[in-house]
């Protein structure tokens, strides 16, 4: 069974740093795209950070010099770093993985406090 398991939400200040991790299990991530995305209340789903099979990375605008994605193949894991949180950051951050098929964590919770 393929799962992936999001960790490392919570609340913070406006300035400060969380680091969210995606942990994958049921099969190997490797050759996968992996990315975060975002959905904040009565908003869409957002792409916020793609990394591809061979380590191209993706961003989008707004989180641009301020978020690192980057997975660790060894531990079949995926990290977002996330440097000067700001409100609007404030969503339900999700894990994918995709490839022939598209998997999805269940989310986790990061709150900005302004």
């Amino acid at each position: 069974q393929v799962q992936l398991v999001e960790s490392g939400g919570g609340l913070v200040q406006a300035g400060g740093s969380l680091r969210l991790s995606c942990a994958a299990s049921g099969r190997r991530f490797d050759d996968y795209a992996m990315g975060w995305f975002r959905q904040a209340p009565g908003s869409q789903r957002e792409l916020v950070a793609v990394t591809t099979a061979n380590g191209r990375t993706t961003y989008a605008a707004p989180v641009k010099g301020r978020f690192t994605i980057s997975r660790d193949n060894a531990k079949n894991t995926l990290y977002l770093q996330m440097n000067s949180l700001r409100p609007e950051d404030t969503a339900v951050y999700y894990c994918s993985a995709r490839r022939d098929a598209h998997y999805w964590g269940q989310g986790t919770q990061v709150t900005v406090s302004s």
